[in-house]
């Protein structure tokens, strides 16, 4: 289980690393260079819809992998995404310029962008599903924790590439090249990725199965349909809180507030850190004491969060604006430190592949993609504090808990170790 959770880690944090670079480089500098005929507030939004244009290929991306691995198994579905989000990463960094080759530039960003989205939404089902079917059931929280830990480590380890890049590096040297150097990067760790998943084992639970489904998406789509609106609707707030405080209020700091780029890296990092080093022990608290009731704290705290949350943003303080992102990511990971096991036990397993990442990634749709734009047009609106977006966070945290409220719970009963079977 060690090797075998260890993997799955390293794969998320690479592909998520991918995913989270090209957040970064559009909160500093994308706009400028690939819109650069936009004011700024335009091409910021501009570099953020492109952003979000990986968030909408990522379900795509569910139903495409989903399917091979409800047919095929979950260990090719590992193989495959990470080749699609690299090789779309590397190619990112060589994109040519607005002032080079004109629109076709940033009409290769959108591509390039749909493509790292599709791969990564075919990586989290595959990666928790192989963790979590191996896991014993009475630990499946904490095992599958291990690959909810990726994403935080391929956030610190992609800003902490591009905070190294502003500290060495001159502005005009960082916006000339410096700012494809973390997407070339993607290549050494794809090839990292590959070797570590390339022996590893499928999952038992899928073996056992003697009826696939033949085109999982329709059979989600018939019989599980309210289950992923739910899940999707839930997860929402989760992708909005963490694009908030990692990818907008990054912008918002330092063309608004006049925040330097390395305080900003600094403060933001800070609370991902700690919310990646609490993510075994909630998910642990997970399996003692059920997976819904974590939820639901979790979207209440982070209901009362949002408006002292951009207040301590507005201070353009280092140690405020630390504490409020700490907070929002705590609030975070009482969520979403327990999904990894919450959604495949809500789905029987020869659909399980699809319906828990479809739902996952459709909560990416509405709570990542929308939040950096909208974010961005209400702050724009406002004075000094944006109140606006807390207002906003707040109403897409209650959409959440009531979702979550409409959810079983699926923890096993120490008596009951079987497969629970709540979809």
């Amino acid at each position: 289980m060690l090797r075998l959770a260890t993997a799955s880690l390293a794969g998320t944090a690479i592909e998520f690393y991918d995913f989270f670079v090209y957040g970064t480089a559009a909160a500093l500098v994308l706009g400028p260079l690939f819109f650069p005929t936009f004011s700024p507030v335009a091409g910021t939004l501009a570099a953020f819809a492109t952003f979000g244009v990986g968030f909408v290929a990522r379900p795509l991306g569910s139903v495409l992998f989903g399917h091979i691995g409800d047919r095929h198994g979950r260990r090719p579905v590992l193989v495959a995404s990470l080749l699609l989000t690299g090789a779309s990463t590397v190619a990112v960094g060589c994109v040519p310029t607005y002032d080079t080759i004109g629109v076709a530039a940033p009409l290769l960003l959108l591509v390039l962008r749909f493509l790292q989205g599709l791969g990564l939404g075919g990586e989290w089902g595959g990666a928790v599903l192989l963790t979590v079917e191996h896991a014993p059931a009475g630990r499946r929280g904490l095992w599958s924790s291990f690959p909810q830990v990726g994403p935080a480590l391929g956030f610190l380890l992609a800003n902490g590439v591009v905070l190294g890049l502003s500290a060495t590096l001159s502005e005009a040297q960082f916006a000339a090249w410096g700012w494809r150097v973390p997407f070339w990067a993607a290549g050494v760790l794809a090839t990292v990725g590959l070797w570590l998943r390339s022996s590893l084992a499928e999952s038992p639970r899928f073996l056992e199965i003697d009826d696939h489904a033949r085109v999982p998406l329709a059979e989600v789509v018939r019989d599980h349909w309210r289950l992923v609106l739910l899940t999707a609707g839930a997860l929402s707030i989760g992708y909005a809180v963490f694009y908030t405080v990692t990818t907008w209020s990054l912008a918002y700091a330092t063309e608004r507030l006049g925040v330097s780029r390395s305080v900003m890296l600094t403060c933001i990092m800070g609370a991902v850190l700690v919310k990646g080093s609490l993510t075994p022990l909630v998910a642990w608290l997970g399996d003692l004491h059920g997976r819904r009731p974590l939820c639901l704290i979790g979207c209440t705290a982070t209901a009362l969060w949002m408006f002292p949350m951009v207040a301590l943003l507005a201070t353009g303080e280092p140690l405020l604006m630390f504490l409020g992102f700490l907070g929002a990511m705590i609030a975070f990971i009482m969520m979403f430190a327990v999904i990894a096991a919450y959604l495949p036990e809500l789905y029987e397993p020869r659909v399980r592949c699809t319906g828990a990442a479809v739902g996952y990634n459709l909560g990416g749709v509405l709570g990542g993609a929308l939040t950096p734009i909208v974010a961005t047009a209400l702050a724009d609106q406002g004075g000094r504090v944006p109140w606006g977006v807390g207002a906003y966070m707040t109403g897409v945290a209650l959409l959440s808990l009531v979702c979550f409220a409409l959810l079983p719970e699926t923890r096993p009963v120490p008596a009951a170790a079987a497969e629970p079977a709540t979809g």
